[in-house]
C-alpha cells in the first residue's frame, strides 16, 4: 500500500513546485501570512495512506484531489485552513483502526467537496475486516458561522492537534463545501470518557454549505451532532447511533427537512440514547444565539416494545438506556413541523433544569411563550406523548403541543404503529419500512394532514408528513444507503 504523507512537499504535483513550497514554508516560519490565492494541485495515488495536515504548507493554497477507488486515513488527518479537499463519486475512504481511528477534520476556512450520486455514494468506513462501532473518528467539518461560545475547540480531539480545531466566528453564510451522497460508517471514536467524535460533527458550519443525502451508519457517539451555526441539511439518515440520533448545541438556528433515524434495539448509551438531544449549551445558559432548529419532515422509530424502550442493561456496559424521542432542555428551543416521532416511552420533553444542581433556569418564562412550535405531528410514547418539566401544562394558548396545532399524541398504545400505521417500521427486511401505509380501507395518517402553507422560510409544505410520502416513486431513502443491523 503506497504511504502517502502529504506534508511532504514531494507529493506536489510538479517536481518544480517542491523547490518552491520549501522556500515558502522558510519564509512563513520568519513571517506568517495567509495563503495565496494561486491554486497547487495534489492528486494521491489510488491506495495512498493519508496522515497529518494535507497540503504543502501555510503558504500554499492547496487542492488534495480523490479521484476515485479507495484511500487510506491514517489517525487524525486534517485539511489545512484555505485547502480545499475534492472526492469523486464513488470513492472509499477507509479510516485505520487505532487510537484514534482514522478521521477527517477539515478545519474552519477550508472546504470539503464531496459530491456522490445515488449510485455512486461517497464512503468514509474503517478498514478492518470486521467493521464495528467507533472504529473511527467519521468526518469533522468545522466552520465560520456563529456559535453562543467564544472561540470553541470541538470536542472529541484533544491534545494539541497540528492543525487549528477552533470554531465558529461572525460569517452566516460562511461556505465549508458540500456533501451530497455521502456515507459515514462505523465511526465515534472515544478519545476519552464523555469525549467522543460523533459520525458527522458540525462546528459553526454556515448557511453557505451544503449537507443533502448524508447517512451515518452505526455510530458509537451521536449520528450527527450541530455545535452552533446555521447550516442547513436535508434528507438525512441516521441508522443505529450508539447514543442520540441527532444533537444540537451552542446556538445552533439551522433547517432541516426530511430526515430518518432509526434507533439500535440492540444497545442503548450510558448517557441515555435519545432520538433528538437538544441544549443551548453546557450549563443552560441564555447565551445568544440561542440554539433553535428548524425541523420539518423527520421520521425518528425508536424501539418496538416497551420492554426494550425501558430496558437498562444493556452489554457490555450494563448500563445503557433510552430515554425520549426528543430531549429540548438546557434552554434550548425549536420549531417542528409535519414529523412523525413513535418508539420511545416517553416523547417530547420540555426539561428546562440543568442537572449539575438542578437549577432551575428561565423562571419568568421569558424564553417560552411564543418560542417553539411543534404543529401537525404524529408522536407515539408507550406512556407519555408530551411533558415538561418544571412542569408546564400544554395548552392552546402556548405555542407547544395542543390539539389546536394538530398533533395527534398516542399514550399508553403498547404496539407502537398501531395509530400511525407506518409500512412495519421495525422490520427493516421490508422496502420502505419506514414510509407511511397506503391502504385505502385504513391509510396511515402519516400520508396526510402536513401543513402545506404557513411554514418558516426556506421549509418545504408537504401534504404528508414524515421523512417520506407513501408514495415508493418519491422515496429518496432507498438504493444508497446502508438500513440493516
Amino acid at each position: 500500500m503506497t504511504k502517502f504523507n502529504l506534508n511532504a512537499a514531494a507529493i506536489a504535483i510538479l517536481a518544480a513546485s517542491v523547490f518552491a513550497v520549501s522556500c515558502k514554508k522558510d519564509q512563513q516560519q520568519q513571517a506568517p501570512a495567509e495563503k495565496p490565492v494561486g491554486a497547487n494541485l495534489i492528486v494521491p495515488a489510488n491506495g495512498a495512506t493519508l496522515s497529518g495536515v494535507l497540503g504543502t504548507g501555510k503558504t500554499v493554497r492547496d487542492t488534495i484531489h480523490l479521484t476515485g477507488g479507495t484511500y487510506l486515513l491514517q489517525g487524525l488527518v486534517y485539511v489545512d485552513t484555505l485547502d480545499v479537499i475534492k472526492i469523486d463519486a464513488g470513492t472509499t475512504i477507509k479510516g485505520i483502526v487505532g487510537a484514534p481511528g482514522g478521521t477527517l477534520v477539515v478545519t474552519r476556512g477550508a472546504k470539503i467537496e464531496a459530491n456522490g450520486t445515488a449510485t455512486q455514494p461517497i464512503v468514509f468506513t474503517s478498514n478492518s475486516g470486521s467493521p464495528a462501532s467507533g472504529q473511527i473518528g467519521g468526518l469533522v467539518i468545522l466552520g465560520r458561522a456563529k456559535t453562543n461560545q467564544t472561540n470553541p475547540l470541538i470536542e472529541g480531539i484533544g491534545g494539541t492537534p497540528p492543525a487549528d480545531t477552533h470554531y465558529g466566528g461572525t460569517q452566516v453564510a460562511d461556505n465549508s463545501g458540500i456533501l451530497k451522497y455521502v456515507r459515514i460508517q462505523y465511526a465515534g471514536y472515544e478519545l476519552s470518557t464523555d469525549n467522543e467524535l460523533n459520525g458527522l460533527t458540525l462546528g459553526g458550519v454556515g448557511s453557505g454549505t451544503t449537507i443533502d443525502f448524508v447517512e451515518v451508519y452505526k455510530a458509537a457517539d451521536d449520528g450527527i451532532e450541530f455545535f452552533g451555526g446555521d447550516v442547513n441539511a436535508s434528507h438525512l439518515v441516521v441508522v443505529n447511533p450508539l447514543d442520540d440520533g441527532l444533537d444540537f448545541d451552542n446556538g445552533y438556528t439551522g433547517r432541516i427537512q426530511y430526515a430518518l433515524v432509526v434507533e439500535d434495539s440492540t444497545r442503548a448509551d450510558k448517557s441515555t440514547s435519545n432520538g433528538i438531544e437538544s441544549d443551548n449549551n453546557s450549563v443552560g445558559s441564555q447565551a445568544l444565539p440561542i440554539t433553535k432548529p428548524l425541523i420539518a419532515n423527520l421520521t425518528i422509530i425508536g424501539l418496538p416494545s416497551q420492554a426494550l424502550a425501558t430496558k437498562t442493561n444493556f452489554l457490555p456496559s450494563g448500563t445503557g438506556k433510552y430515554g425520549v424521542v426528543a430531549h429540548w432542555r438546557r434552554s434550548s428551543q425549536f420549531q417542528v413541523y409535519n414529523s412523525v416521532f413513535l418508539g420511545f416511552e416517553r416523547g417530547f420533553l420540555l426539561d428546562n433544569t440543568v442537572p449539575a444542581g438542578g437549577t432551575t433556569v428561565d423562571t419568568q418564562e421569558k424564553y417560552r411563550d411564543g418560542v417553539s412550535i411543534i404543529k401537525n405531528n404524529l408522536v407515539h410514547a408507550f406512556t407519555t406523548p408530551f411533558a415538561s418539566n418544571p412542569a408546564y401544562p400544554f395548552t392552546a394558548t402556548k405555542a407547544y403541543p395542543a390539539a389546536a396545532d394538530n398533533n395527534s399524541g398516542f399514550a399508553n398504545a403498547l404496539n407502537a404503529n398501531a395509530a400511525i400505521r407506518l409500512v412495519n417500521p421495525f422490520n427493516r427486511g421490508i422496502a420502505g419500512f419506514y414510509r407511511p401505509g397506503n391502504d385505502p380501507l385504513n391509510p396511515s395518517p402519516a400520508a396526510t394532514g402536513g401543513l402545506t402553507t404557513g411554514l418558516p422560510a426556506g421549509i418545504v409544505g408537504t401534504s404528508f408528513r414524515g421523512a417520506v410520502s407513501a408514495d415508493a416513486a418519491a422515496d429518496w431513502i432507498t438504493g444508497w444507503t446502508v438500513l440493516g443491523y
